[in-house]
């Protein structure tokens, strides 16, 4: 991806308001074509990304695309789209980003299924970077889990990955909800994360 030698984050975006209305005005810059809103998009949440990506493709299929590379691709489409999202929070545009991972993730494996098998490539770590919720539920839940995450409000899938997946503090996610304190933060955690535990059990009793 371009890189911009200048150290300003957009044409008018203002890095010492909060993360939610940063990320929301460089969005709306995105909107308008600024190539210094998109860089700065990709400087923000890169990292995060490629954190949370780390393992997610599975070893037998690291032949097919490299898990940076998925990451890569997961900007270009989104940003690429920007004009169809509106996202006035930072969870909002994690969880956006996500998604487009995850649908992409879901193609490789398919078509890896669907060709010979070849010997898996060993270049990337699997265990030691797992996530949060990988460690605490298994790799075989994690379809079931992406499945009930869909059917919660937006605002609790988008906590939920802010805290289960991305390790958010709760005082980050109160922020970025509007939430009065961390304690409101945790409490709405803990329900949404109660709410999507019966999606799940439901759905994995289904015949």
């Amino acid at each position: 991806m371009r890189r911009e030698n200048k150290t300003s984050t957009g044409a008018g975006a203002d890095e010492s308001k909060s993360p939610a209305a940063h990320t929301a005005e460089l969005l709306l810059e995105c909107r308008s074509g600024s190539l210094k809103a998109r860089d700065a998009l990709v400087r923000r949440f890169l990292p995060k990304m490629q954190r949370w990506a780390k393992g997610r493709l599975p070893q037998y299929a690291r032949d097919v695309a490299a898990t940076e590379d998925l990451v890569q691709n997961t900007f270009i489409r989104a940003l690429d789209h920007v004009e169809n999202f509106d996202a006035q929070r930072e969870g909002a545009f994690l969880a956006y980003l996500r998604q487009i991972f995850i649908n992409q993730l879901r193609d490789e494996v398919r078509r890896h299924v669907r060709r010979p098998a070849a010997e898996p490539l060993t270049t990337e770590p699997t265990d030691d970077h797992r996530s949060i919720l990988e460690a605490a539920i298994g790799v075989e839940a994690l379809e079931a889990y992406d499945q009930a995450l869909q059917t919660l409000p937006a605002t609790d899938q988008q906590a939920i990955v802010m805290r289960l997946e991305f390790g958010y503090q709760y005082t980050e996610i109160a922020a970025d909800l509007g939430l009065t304190s961390a304690n409101a933060a945790r409490m709405r955690i803990t329900r949404a994360i109660g709410q999507l535990a019966k999606l799940i059990d439901h759905e994995q009793l289904r015949p």
